[in-house]
């Protein structure tokens, strides 16, 4: 479990947002032990996207969990939430213990191989609602995770640890892009489970 001494109050972002790394909150065995109890058993599908009418399938593969059937529509797609597993109910709520804030949904992304990323993007859907805290889980391989202004272009980066927590909230969703960059020196899947709030949903 996490190191109570540690300190974690200090903001990653030097101005407009609020950037949190707690470091690793799960121990390395019980990283292990979820990690490979969600990558057999939750129904990876590979993500998609309509791009200028084109319909792109990514090689990262995804899964949405809420509290009910929420809609979530990103990259002019459309997903439904599938209800919690066990071991999702108890990540969920160490976010919560940590983050001091509630979830009702999670998007679960799995990335195969460090050739598997995410470009620049904010989490800054109409039913996320504005300064929306989002909390990322990351289990399996270390990975960078990128941030930049959307003005003035400044970046800052970290490495997501296995079993670590990273807290986004405040304007970062508002001021900030962020990214996972491609990596060919990552051979090894890595999990990111990101909970989040759903406030505004039409379904």
């Amino acid at each position: 479990m996490m190191d109570l001494f540690s300190d974690y109050n200090t903001n990653l972002l030097p101005y407009d947002g609020t950037v949190l790394y707690f470091g690793p909150v799960l121990g390395a065995e019980q990283a292990l032990q979820y990690y490979e109890k969600l990558l057999h058993d939750v129904p990876w599908q590979h993500d998609e996207a309509i791009i200028y009418g084109k319909r792109i399938v990514t090689k990262r593969k995804v899964a949405w969990y809420g509290d009910k059937n929420f809609a979530y529509t990103y990259s002019n797609t459309t997903k439904y939430a599938l209800p919690w597993t066990t071991e999702l109910l108890e990540l969920k709520q160490l976010a919560e213990q940590i983050s001091g804030h509630k979830f009702n949904s999670c998007l679960l992304n799995l990335y195969p191989t460090g050739q598997e990323g995410m470009s620049w993007h904010s989490d800054d859907e109409k039913a996320l609602g504005q300064n929306t805290v989002i909390a990322s889980l990351s289990l399996g391989a270390v990975r960078k995770f990128s941030f930049k202004h959307k003005h003035t272009k400044e970046k800052k980066d970290i490495l997501l640890e296995n079993g670590s927590l990273l807290i986004m909230k405040g304007e970062t969703q508002t001021h900030w892009l962020h990214s996972l960059p491609k990596s060919v020196k990552v051979r090894l899947p890595r999990i990111n489970l990101t909970f989040r709030t759903i406030i505004y949903n039409p379904a």
